[in-house]
């Protein structure tokens, strides 16, 4: 028995990673799919294999986030299509390494473009359908990195702050409504992140604390549906973000900036 009557869910960076395998578990769970992503074939063969396997409505859009109009053309796309939607999964994200000074401008720009603006701008093209189902759900993945600053990836761990900070505050705002609004915030997980990010020579202390995405995932659903305001999945990652409240800030940051020394 699946949903096909009824509305879909919109995931960003829908293609791999976290993205994938959050799609995967809602279509187990026989909700039906719009995926956002960059490369075209990724999100055709991952459309059709979840479609096949499950037996939902897959419908998928090639869209870059770094460009100012995406939230834009991925509305209009909904909207000439007559998508109803019920889930938003904000999942899209990145981060670039390396001293601020030292990365050009347009790639940072480009990063706060995906990571805050694209989300912000769905978000409120998104809320007035949402509003209007029995019962609706936005997801905002962050990253334990809201929580502290972060040297070398200064910029994606403000970004990741900000979608803390909004999603709260949104939360809260939306509080009578039929919306529930939930922030995610996974550590390492085993992804191409740290590649994209330029962080190769962390991979290997990285595969020691990665989280498989799949398992991210379920715990990501599972707080959604629940209704929780935020969730961190894995003890070592509820640890760091406990430390980070209670140590002094100099300390964390001194930390942090030699584990991602450049």
């Amino acid at each position: 028995m699946t949903n096909n009557d009824n509305g879909y869910v919109l995931i960003t960076g829908g293609s791999k990673g976290i993205g994938k395998a959050i799609a995967e578990e809602l279509a187990k769970r026989s909700y039906n799919l719009l995926l956002i992503a960059r490369s075209e074939p990724e999100l055709s063969d991952l459309a059709n294999e979840l479609a096949h396997v499950y037996g939902v409505k897959v419908h998928y859009l090639a869209a870059d986030l770094s460009l100012s109009n995406s939230a834009s053309t991925i509305f209009d796309w909904i909207v000439s299509n007559e998508f109803s939607i019920e889930i938003l999964v904000n999942n899209a994200g990145y981060g670039i390494w390396g001293n601020f000074n030292e990365r050009s401008l347009k790639e940072q720009l480009e990063m706060l473009q995906v990571n805050i603006n694209a989300l912000v701008e769905l978000t409120y093209l998104l809320l007035p359908m949402l509003e209007k189902a029995k019962q609706s759900y936005v997801l905002n993945i962050a990253s334990t990195a809201a929580y502290q600053a972060v040297p070398t990836l200064a910029l994606y761990a403000a970004s990741k702050a900000f979608v803390l900070s909004f999603t709260r505050a949104i939360r809260y705002e939306l509080r009578n409504s039929h919306v529930s609004v939930t922030c995610f915030s996974p550590g390492p997980v085993a992804t191409n992140f740290a590649n994209r990010a330029g962080l190769n020579a962390l991979s290997k202390m990285a595969q020691k604390f990665n989280m498989e995405a799949d398992q991210v995932a379920k715990i990501a659903v599972k707080a959604m549906f629940n209704k929780k305001s935020e969730a961190i999945p894995g003890i070592t990652n509820l640890i760091s973000v406990y430390a980070n409240r209670v140590l002094p800030k100099s300390f964390i940051e001194r930390t942090a900036a030699n584990i991602y020394k450049t």
